[in-house]
């Protein structure tokens, strides 16, 4: 199992086993984070077992699930609210760390800085891009009108998507179509 340095307190991981927990603690890990629900793939360790052989330990463990590519602001809040409470340091994971990641980014973005953020888990080799606004908005979701609204928006501005795009307004001039080519999306 590799563990990946996000902070001076929180390191997050993809699936451990109990078989790793002692060497958990010899590193001297003070508590553990289950962001992965019990269940998501066969011969995966629930959670009970794991904490259950933590506590024997002497580690600390809470299971706060989320779903791959669904962690909300609740849980982000839930996250930073467990941070403050367990004894540190703490490895956080799931099944490859992203959810982790990004529990740890939506609780820290009222208190530290988007490119600090953003930075951190690109050293740990997670890609936070996708939650700038997120992480700007203080860790919530932003709820406000969409930015630019279009009858049909097709992504990719190759040859297949500026073909289809011509072949819809061929049928019907009035549709308004947005092409969105990935490589000139930006991210601030």
């Amino acid at each position: 199992m590799e563990t990946k340095f996000l902070t001076p307190v929180l390191s997050v991981s993809a699936q451990i086993s109990v078989a790793e927990l002692a060497d958990l603690a010899q590193a001297g890990f003070k508590s553990i984070i289950c962001n992965r629900p019990d269940g998501e793939s066969a011969g995966q360790t629930g959670f009970d077992e794991i904490a259950k052989a933590a506590e024997a330990l002497g580690l600390q463990a809470r299971y706060l699930p989320a779903e791959t590519g669904k962690v909300t602001d609740e849980q982000g809040a839930a996250f930073g609210k467990l941070m403050d409470e367990l004894p540190k340091p703490v490895l956080a994971y799931c099944r490859s760390g992203m959810r982790s990641t990004t529990m740890w980014a939506l609780a820290s973005a009222s208190n530290l800085p988007l490119p600090g953020i953003i930075e951190a888990a690109d050293r740990a080799g997670y890609d936070l891009k996708g939650l700038v606004r997120r992480t700007l908005n203080g860790g919530k979701t932003p709820v406000e009108v969409a930015d630019a609204s279009h009858d049909v928006v097709i992504i990719g501005g190759g040859a297949a998507g500026i073909a289809t795009a011509a072949s819809l307004l061929a049928r019907s001039p009035n549709l308004d179509v947005a092409i969105i080519d990935p490589a000139d999306v930006h991210y601030y």
